[in-house]
């Protein structure tokens, strides 16, 4: 069992990947936007991150370089509607992380995140 914060801002989603998530065995605080992630990845060690690329605040990119400046083992997962080739623009804030792209099959984001928790950090 892993510690997951998930940041999304759309309520729909949020609620649908937070239980997924949950089902599969994990601890998981959802929030909706980057600055209650922040506040919460300050307060709280998670094992991994799972943030929307696009949402109020701070962007899920803001989001994972801020949190890894006080937890830099942090595992971190992007989800995004954006296609492949917006995101090539910003490889560098990607650093190794995983990428999923909506739409995805809920299957598909915990097989995802348990090969991302397989992993060793990238610092």
């Amino acid at each position: 069992m892993a510690r997951i914060l998930l940041a999304e801002d759309d309520t729909t989603m949020r609620t649908f990947l937070a239980k997924a998530l949950e089902r599969a065995g994990h601890e998981v605080f959802a929030v909706g936007d980057g600055l209650e992630a922040l506040a919460a990845a300050k307060a709280v060690q998670f094992d991994l991150l799972v943030a929307d690329v696009v949402m109020p605040s701070l962007d899920g990119f803001q989001l994972a370089a801020r949190a890894r400046v006080t937890h830099p083992e942090l595992q971190v997962m992007f989800i995004t509607g954006f296609a492949a080739v917006t995101l090539r623009a910003r490889e560098q804030e990607l650093r190794g992380s995983k990428v999923l792209s909506k739409p995805f099959h809920l299957r598909e984001l915990v097989e995802q995140v348990e090969d991302v928790l397989r992993q060793p950090a990238t610092l």
